[in-house]
Formats: structure tokens, C-alpha cells, sequence
């Protein structure tokens, strides 16, 4: 199967500024030997990650993301993982793009264009966050968000990825990702890809959640069974 490296970018139209590109976005396109494969790209504030993935196994295929930026019909992407080439880690590419309410299509490309899947609503975890401390034994452990090595969790109103990385040595340690609820103080997760584990897709993943001064707890069990207690801070 031909690995897919969809770098999305950039996204621009008149009356959209760079607010309305917060949300997911999805296409689909076939592989090389005939399987079905979804890209979906979630834009939070300042960051954005696109995954491709076999849309009938969740077979995961491909990752990459960074932060953005956009200036009139150019959105430039310093990139901070790539699954396929790690050598692209730390550059900046640049694209021009055209975009519509329902769509987005980077000028000049070949590939089909992406839809809305959400405009970064209903859920109440929008954004991007890293991990930046657990609480183990009733003690809180802090980690240094501002190091190389990190663990990204970028959620759209619908959708959640995470991802861990070091942008220093270029390393991708892994991701998984698919869609999420908040209800009644409860965080749903249903995991679409595990690039770790394919025996993992399908699963509902509840915890609690709350948001004490700024900051996400995150209660319950991980997809191994290990009871976790994580807190999140919002990516600045």
C-alpha cells in the first residue's frame, strides 16, 4: 500500500477569516491496491494534525502536523511530526488555498476536497492541550510542556487526536484518534485509529472530566486498562 503524506496547510475565501477554519475537516481517496482511505485534518487554535486511515479497518496510514498561520490565501505550517519523513520535521511549507463554507481545496492539488465535519462545536474540549502533569498515589507529578518531547491531545467539536513526538530528535512515538462526547461531566472517547494497536478501533473509552483553573483532568481507565489520572493544559 502506498503510504499517503497529505500536508494540509492552508485554507482561505472571502468572508472566512482564520477562525472559521477551526473545526475538522475529511476526504477520502483509494490506496494504490484499492482500499478505501480517510484523511481527516483537525484545526484548533494556532495548531492543526491531519491522519490518513483505512476507512473500513482503521488501519492507520499516515500523520502529520505543526502550527499554522495564515496570510490572505497563504497558510504556512511549521511542521512539528511526520510519520513518513522525519527530515521535514522543524521546516516550514507553505501553500496557497481557496476555501469555501463547506469545503477546502488547496489550489493547484490533484487530491478531491475536504469537507466540514464540524466547525469546532458541540464538544466542550475544543483546542489543543498538552500533557503537562498525573496524579499518581494522590501526589501530583508536573511535567515542562516547553520540552522537545510531547504529548498533543487537539480536539474539533466532534473529533479528538492524540499525538507524542519530540521535536528535537524527530521521533513520532505514536497516535490514535477518533471521535469524542462530552456529556453530564463524562468524556467518551471511540477510537477510529491506534496507530500502536488496530485490535484497539471500535472501542468507547469513558472518563471524567473536569476543568479546574484552566486545566483538564482526565479520569479513568486507558485502552490497556490501567486506571490514569491526567491533566491537560491549553496549548498557547
Amino acid at each position: 500500500m502506498k503510504k499517503i503524506s497529505i500536508l494540509l496547510i492552508g485554507l482561505f475565501s472571502l468572508g472566512i477569516n482564520a477562525q472559521g477554519i477551526i473545526g475538522a475537516w475529511e476526504s477520502y481517496t483509494t490506496s494504490e491496491s484499492g482500499e478505501k482511505l480517510r484523511n481527516v485534518v483537525i484545526f484548533a487554535d494556532g495548531y492543526q494534525v491531519l491522519t490518513t486511515y483505512d476507512a473500513t479497518t482503521g488501519k492507520f496510514i499516515h500523520s502529520n502536523g505543526g502550527t499554522w498561520s495564515l496570510e490572505g490565501d497563504i497558510m504556512t505550517e511549521k511542521v512539528e511530526f511526520h510519520t513518513d519523513l522525519s527530515e521535514r520535521v522543524g521546516t516550514e511549507l507553505s501553500f496557497q488555498v481557496a476555501i469555501t463554507d463547506t469545503t477546502i481545496q488547496i489550489v493547484g492539488h490533484d487530491k478531491p476536497p475536504l469537507t466540514r465535519i464540524d466547525d469546532g462545536t458541540p464538544g466542550k474540549l475544543q483546542g489543543a492541550w498538552l500533557m503537562s502533569g498525573r496524579i499518581r498515589d494522590g501526589k501530583k507529578q508536573t511535567r515542562d510542556t516547553r520540552r522537545p518531547r510531547k504529548t498533543m491531545k487537539i480536539l474539533s467539536g466532534t473529533r479528538f487526536q492524540w499525538v507524542a513526538y519530540n521535536t528535537e530528535t524527530k521521533q513520532f512515538m505514536g497516535t490514535g484518534g477518533g471521535t469524542y462526547t462530552t456529556q453530564n461531566g463524562v468524556y467518551t472517547e471511540t477510537i477510529e485509529f491506534f496507530s500502536r494497536d488496530d485490535s484497539k478501533v471500535g472501542r468507547n473509552l469513558p472518563f471524567t472530566y473536569e476543568r479546574i483553573d484552566g486545566q483538564w483532568h482526565h479520569k479513568g481507565l486507558s485502552s490497556k486498562g490501567d486506571p490514569i489520572h491526567e491533566i491537560w493544559s491549553i496549548r498557547e
